[in-house]
């Protein structure tokens, strides 16, 4: 059974790092004591870490980075894994280079639970084409894992009607996407996740998430949200 619990955010505004979700994270968590984490997302792999190993602690577990030894070897014998935010292209790339492209592949599929957020959401869909990141790098391909088969968008902001900026909203650049693609797309605002057990799907936390597909009204989202129709291909 395939469980993913999927943050728009690692922090929302008033809260600390990982603090807004951490009842989830508990209860997702719960029976795990070891937990890889992927810190390619940013640069200073080291100093991510120590960030990321201190709140876990606090919730009761140990991270292992797969930087700090033979990444395949440490994501397969950890009971969980974590995935942190930064830069999607850059994080990807490093899990194509680094061959835990596969190896997280199978030991999600075997059960596996899989925390991301921003970034670390972004590479457990079908693509990472709905990031809101700039492509320093260039990934072999712009196929993420592929745990869903739609798409996210972490950080979403509604359009502003008042705001003089004269950018694109995200509304436009999601329809933009749909001029080429007919994947649904969750826009999840800070402050939102998406929790996977099995077959079910649903929107978890306080501020909501807007669905879009293509040809269609986009569509306002409550916590509490059944979104398991989304995992079925269209």
């Amino acid at each position: 059974m395939m469980r993913l619990l999927l943050v728009s955010s690692s922090i929302q505004h008033g809260s600390g790092y990982l603090e807004h979700c951490a009842d989830a994270m508990t209860s997702f968590f719960d029976g795990c004591t070891r937990i890889a984490f992927v810190p390619y997302a940013l640069s200073d792999h080291d100093g991510y870490t120590a960030k990321v190993r201190a709140r876990f602690e606090e919730l009761g577990m140990s991270v292992v980075s797969v930087h700090e030894g033979d990444p395949i070897g440490t994501a397969t014998a950890a009971d969980g894994v974590f995935i942190g935010g930064g830069n999607t292209f850059r994080l990807l790339k490093a899990i194509y280079d680094t061959g835990l492209y596969d190896a997280l592949r199978s030991r999600v599929a075997d059960g596996m639970p899989y925390m991301g957020t921003s970034a670390g959401s972004n590479v457990a869909t079908a693509t990472i084409c709905t990031t809101n990141d700039m492509p320093i790098v260039n990934p072999p391909s712009f196929t993420a894992l592929e745990f869903v088969p739609f798409q996210i968008n972490p950080h979403f902001i509604d359009a502003d009607p008042t705001s003089t900026h004269m950018g694109e909203t995200r509304e436009v650049r999601i329809a933009e996407f749909h001029e080429e693609s007919r994947r649904p797309v969750v826009g999840l605002r800070e402050g939102s996740w998406l929790l996977r057990e099995g077959d079910e799907l649903e929107l978890q936390g306080a501020t909501g998430a807007v669905l879009f597909r293509r040809g269609k009204p986009s569509q306002e989202l409550a916590p509490g949200a059944d979104l398991s129709d989304l995992l079925v291909t269209e």
